[in-house]
């Protein structure tokens, strides 16, 4: 079994991994090529991606000696350190250095990263020239590090972990699942399209929550209903168990999320999550989670626009009031026209600003921002009035089950012809 074998899924990378560490490993084989040993590897991603574990399976399979560095000691002797590691390395036939989370070794910014533990670990690989001395390195915030560093010469490789999506969060989902006790019908699709996007740190976590609520409720099977809980409460402060609030009106809570969640559903069928009217944290009263499927795309985020402004226009057609508490959303919605118009540049140039923009430019932007908000309210009322029969059914489900997923959703909408007039 190869090391390798214990990183689950990222199977391009793997590919990555294997390939560099077999010229470590047979470098007659390349020699004959007139190909050298590379001087350095950098894996460089988010917290709880596994780029730590990616290192160590790499190591462990070179078979070569390693030193690990890490920012464990004062300021004044970690530069020291470096250079003695690397010239203990520098006596081995073959060596790896380990420098775990590099861009903790010094607090700096990305204005001001040529920090003298970089500048020391530069010229240390630079001294490395006879290649018997193999530099890996992990990196949370590459950025930090200064340009000179992270150059071919020194890090010939650079490789980028993301958060697994689809086949990749599937194979991370069902190995975090297989050391569980689940109920027979558990959906592991469903599970994964919750938890897309999710680092392989949260997903083990949220899933050892979940079987928590299960133990404690002396249940011998986690269900469906513990890892939605375990979502709700460590990713939207869900307050599970909480008496609500007897001035909240529950039933204009399902109205303001039943609207979000319709206004989705006529313009992207299909991607709701779940919707709950859960008490949460950060001032809202409930949570409409989005699959972030087709997160880049202008469509998408000019739906999601529209959808956050479904709490508020759903309110205010069903209770003929103002909206009390769709502050949030306002945030929200003004911050996808901003991207659409700004950072995307949708509706042209006239509205576009850059450091070089007059101030009419920026006015122009404002009116375009104040204008395509608006109108995009005005779609989601209509979508409200024009689909009221489905907005009535998703609350009164709401106020009995407090949470609802995606197949509730598209039970509830079986039979019914959504309408969006033109």
């Amino acid at each position: 079994m190869s090391e390798f074998d214990k990183i689950i899924g990222y199977d391009g990378i793997k590919l990555e991994l294997r390939r560099m560490c077999d010229v470590i490993k047979n470098p007659d084989k390349y020699a004959k090529l007139g190909v050298h040993v590379p001087k350095g590897l950098m894996i460089e991603g988010d917290p709880g991606l596994g780029k730590t574990l990616m290192a160590t399976c790499f190591i462990k399979e070179s078979g070569c000696k390693t030193y690990t560095i890490r920012k464990d000691i004062p300021n004044g002797e970690f530069v020291k350190h470096i250079k003695d590691t690397y010239e203990k390395a520098k006596s081995e036939k073959m060596a790896i250095v380990f420098l775990d989370d590099i861009d903790k070794f010094a607090n700096e910014d990305q204005d001001h990263c040529d920090a003298e533990e970089y500048v020391t670990v530069q010229s240390c690989m630079d001294e490395c020239t006879d290649n018997n001395v193999f530099t890996i390195a992990t990196a949370n915030e590459a950025y930090r590090l200064p340009d000179s560093l992270k150059r071919a010469g020194r890090f010939d490789k650079v490789i980028e972990i993301e958060s697994p999506e689809g086949s990749n969060a599937h194979k991370i989902v069902k190995h975090f699942l297989q050391s569980k006790k689940v109920v027979k019908d558990l959906d592991i699709e469903e599970i994964t399209r919750y938890l897309e996007d999710y680092s392989c740190a949260e997903i083990e976590s949220l899933l050892n929550e979940a079987g928590i609520y299960a133990g404690f409720d002396g249940r011998n099977r986690i269900e469906l209903k513990d890892i939605i809980e375990a979502i709700l409460r460590n990713r939207f402060g869900a307050s599970f168990g909480e008496e609500n609030d007897d001035q909240i009106d529950m039933r204009e809570v399902a109205v303001h999320e039943a609207g979000h969640a319709l206004v989705f559903e006529v313009l992207s069928p299909g991607f709701v999550d779940f919707i709950s009217i859960v008490r949460n944290g950060g001032g809202t009263k409930g949570t409409t989670v989005y699959s972030q499927r087709h997160e880049k795309s202008t469509k998408y985020i000019e739906n999601r626009l529209a959808s956050a402004l479904g709490g508020k226009a759903a309110v205010e057609a069903v209770y003929e009031k103002p909206d009390s508490g769709c502050q949030n959303d306002l945030g929200c919605a003004y911050e996808y026209a901003s991207d659409l118009v700004d950072d995307m540049c949708v509706f042209g140039f006239d509205a576009y600003v850059n450091r070089f923009s007059a101030d009419f430019t920026k006015a122009n932007k404002d009116r375009t921002v104040q204008s395509l908000v608006r109108d995009k309210y005005e779609l989601a009322r209509q979508i409200i009035v024009e689909n009221r029969d489905f907005l009535d059914a998703i609350v009164e489900e709401l106020l009995e089950k407090e949470t609802l997923t995606y197949k509730d959703i598209e039970r509830i909408r079986k039979g019914r012809e959504l309408v969006l007039s033109a």
